[in-house]
């Protein structure tokens, strides 16, 4: 594919724009320990880039019986929300979002996490006047790995699939894109392991020779 050719950034966010998956852990095992269950014995990454409806299924059978999906959800989001002062930007997320918008190369937000989590990560990273929107779990029916999510930030964006790069830290969110038809660019930050991809890379600022 040639790089003229691409015209617009979608970013996931966990773990390729902020280094969330710490406080998503402690979030996690909190709100597991004020239902009634220890969790700390689970490895910190032992969720990344997992649908969170698969992380309950997981998790459900530790909870006491009468516990609700929709309250351990809300449980988890208060925590990471009320802490999001202790996230911190990956190395050149910020800067490469900034030189991307100067260049005028539109982007968008597309995450597996809540609403209130994505509003938290882009509070806290303080890109909001520089993208043009963010999808998050709630606007959608399937998260990633389905297409879902990236074909609606083809849409809104109004570009092509081929012309939309993805920025994606998990295989889960490469694969999504992948089946979206999206160029897909794996970021190492969490130690690679993609399939199926169409460049790799090591820092974030490699995306911008993509458009400069």
């Amino acid at each position: 594919m040639s790089a003229r050719r691409l015209r617009a950034v979608a970013w996931d966010i966990d773990g390729t724009l902020i280094d969330s998956e710490p406080l998503h852990h402690r979030a996690l095992v909190a709100a597991c320990r004020a239902l009634g269950s220890d969790i700390s014995d689970l490895p910190d990454q032992a969720f990344r880039g997992i649908h969170m409806g698969d992380v309950w299924m997981q998790i459900a059978p530790r909870l006491p019986a009468d516990v609700a999906q929709a309250e351990w959800l809300a449980r988890i989001n208060d925590h990471y929300v009320a802490h999001r002062d202790s996230l911190v930007a990956l190395p050149g997320a910020v800067a490469t979002i900034r030189v991307l918008a100067r260049l005028g190369v539109p982007q968008a937000c597309v995450s597996n996490s809540s609403r209130s989590v994505v509003d938290a990560n882009i509070d806290a990273l303080g890109i909001s006047d520089a993208i043009a929107f963010s999808l998050s779990l709630d606007d959608v029916a399937r998260g990633k790995p389905d297409p879902e999510p990236y074909r609606r930030a083809c849409e809104r964006l109004g570009v092509a699939p081929d012309e939309m790069v993805a920025v994606e830290d998990s295989l889960s969110g490469a694969r999504s894109a992948r089946a979206a038809g999206l160029y897909v660019v794996g970021y190492r930050a969490g130690g690679g392991g993609f399939e199926d991809v169409d460049l790799e890379i090591d820092g974030l600022q490699q995306i911008v020779p993509l458009f400069a």
